[in-house]
């Protein structure tokens, strides 16, 4: 069934970055880029799945079309080439630069802001530049959140079968990530960061933060909110992870969902350890775990949002993404009183979140898919022999749990 849906959608014509005339009727969206990604040879795709020797910067301007075009949650992916900016997502601006350029957009951009604050997205597996560009630009539009945002993209050559050399590119991009948080962190106008990291894109985010804290010997106070979207990364090597950032460190916010096929693929591929991304939140010692670290869980498996693999649930919730911009440009940190907040994300979620630890937390949108329509076509079936053998993992849980004696636990069961 999955195979069928997925592969049901066509494919998408290549070289959409190259940039086209606005319209009036669309809005428009201003990145920064910095990516270890190599130079690519057709100037409509801009970067490569290879890797640079040095990072490279880029300022990208994205169309989005008006709201009767779509729904929000969707990128407008065209169909043919040159895009419809009525109708089409569309590049209306995609210019290398080098770091001094980039540094002067970023004092440009958040010069304007009203608050100084950065956003940085770190996509996930199996993803192309212009996925990363469009998503992107997607849920800075639909959540209207106005801090300036900062794209750090990785190689990866969006084909399933190179898993293991996206994984060894998040590695050899650790370094290039740190470097830009040090400069975040040197920055004097910048006065609040927020990092948002999908799937793969955590081991990145997480990995460069703890080099960070190591190194300087703690976060800064002006990095605020981390959002581990849909994390790829074993269980136990976040609890070290966490531990070497020491006390000071931001507001973690993690999104988990159980019912998470492409995490299910992760977890046999590494050695059937759990996945952060798919945990039982409620399960000791994890819940026990989260409390002591003041990590904030919510936990979207009820929510019916995004692609057939459930991996993609946050990006495509209008709610959700809206419910972020506005926690985002009003200041405020992911995490707070049980009232208000709390009953607001149970409302939108129609009763699929939950939080454990001393507060509520705000669920975030991971804007990255795991595969792209044309990776679907090429390499269906063993996506679909993956997705069956690694949902044999966890049903016993479920059943275990799921077998209620009061009627307390037949509540608990039912969510």
């Amino acid at each position: 069934m999955i195979l069928t849906l997925l592969c049901a959608c066509a494919g998408r014509p290549t070289g959409v970055l190259e940039p086209v005339t606005a319209n009036a009727s669309a809005s428009q969206v201003e990145m920064l880029v910095a990516t270890t990604r190599a130079k690519a040879n057709n100037p409509g795709e801009m970067f490569s799945g290879e890797r640079a020797r040095a990072p490279n910067y880029a300022d990208i301007t994205v169309s989005i079309p008006p709201a009767k075009a779509r729904k929000v949650g969707d990128v407008a992916w065209p169909r043919r080439l040159p895009p419809n900016p009525a109708t089409d997502f569309a590049t209306l601006k995609a210019e290398e630069i080098d770091r001094r350029t980039a540094e002067q957009w970023l004092s440009n951009h958040v010069r304007k802001t009203s608050d100084g604050s950065v956003l940085v997205f770190i996509h996930g597996f199996n993803n192309q530049f212009d996925d990363a560009v469009f998503r992107f630009a997607q849920f800075v539009h639909d959540s209207g959140a106005h801090s300036v945002p900062v794209l750090a993209t990785w190689p990866s050559r969006g084909k399933l079968l190179d898993y293991g050399y996206d994984r060894e590119s998040t590695n050899f991009t650790r370094n290039a990530v740190e470097n830009l948080f040090q400069y975040l962190a040197r920055d004097p106008q910048v006065k609040e960061v927020s990092i948002l990291a999908h799937s793969m894109g955590n081991w990145l985010a997480l990995e460069s933060l703890r080099q960070m804290a190591i190194r300087n010997g703690g976060l800064p106070a002006k990095f605020r909110n981390v959002m581990l979207a849909a994390p790829d990364v074993d269980v136990d090597v976040f609890g070290s992870q966490i531990v070497d950032m020491g006390k000071q460190r931001p507001r973690f916010t993690l999104f988990v969902s159980r019912d998470d096929r492409a995490l299910a693929v992760s977890r046999r591929l590494w050695g059937n350890v759990p996945r952060l991304g798919a945990i039982n939140p409620d399960q000791s010692p994890y819940r026990e775990e989260l409390e002591a670290n003041k990590i904030t869980v919510i936990d979207l498996t009820k929510l019916k949002e995004g692609d057939s693999l459930h991996h993609t649930k946050f990006a495509e919730s209008p709610e959700i993404v809206q419910l972020i911009g506005k926690r985002l440009s009003d200041g405020q940190t992911l995490t707070d009183s049980r009232l208000g907040l709390g009953d607001g994300i149970v409302l939108a979620t129609t009763g699929a979140a939950q939080t454990v630890g001393t507060a509520a937390g705000l669920v975030i949108s991971a804007p990255v898919a795991i595969v792209d329509q044309n990776t679907l076509q090429n390499y269906g079936h063993y996506a679909e022999t993956l997705v069956a053998s690694g949902s044999e993992s966890e049903p016993h849980i479920a059943k275990s749990r799921c077998n209620p004696t009061s009627q307390t636990e037949a509540k608990n069961c039912d969510r």
